[in-house]
């Protein structure tokens, strides 16, 4: 997969502007810190939460993955499953609902900053250009 696609900085839970930097502080599946973001990138400095509150518009995502996870459950069933009764998919749909919940969480935030903020390059350089010009880092 190539580095500067936005799938690329998604899958990986990078920083979507320089994808270097990790965007939460932990993995999905560790409870402690399922879903929590990073308040700024450690490479580039991108700030992760653009206003207050902005990581509540990832609730429409999440309610996409939802909707996909849904139909994923459903194709499986019909493709492996010689008869289906509701109760059989309401049953397959919970479990893989549970199994996937912190997955879908920590992606729905990150596809939804990722909507938000654009890849550059040179993000790193750029951040390092004007730390080497900034007299509060000079000694």
């Amino acid at each position: 997969m190539l580095k500067g696609t936005k799938l690329y900085g998604i899958l990986r839970f990078k920083c979507p502007k320089c994808q270097e930097g990790d965007f939460f502080k932990g993995h999905p599946y560790k409870l402690g810190t399922m879903g929590v973001v990073h308040k700024r990138c450690k490479a580039c400095d991108q700030k992760f939460e653009l206003e207050t509150g902005f990581y509540q518009g990832s609730y429409y995502v999440s309610y996409g993955l939802g909707v996909a996870l849904f139909i994923a459950v459903v194709i499986l069933n019909y493709l492996f499953r010689e008869t289906i009764t509701p109760t059989s998919l309401m049953i397959s749909f919970i479990l893989a609902l549970i199994f996937l919940l912190p997955l879908l969480y920590s992606l729905s935030k990150i596809i939804w900053a990722t909507m938000f903020i654009k890849y550059d390059k040179d993000a790193i350089i750029n951040h390092q250009i004007r730390l080497d010009n900034d007299s509060r880092t000079q000694k």
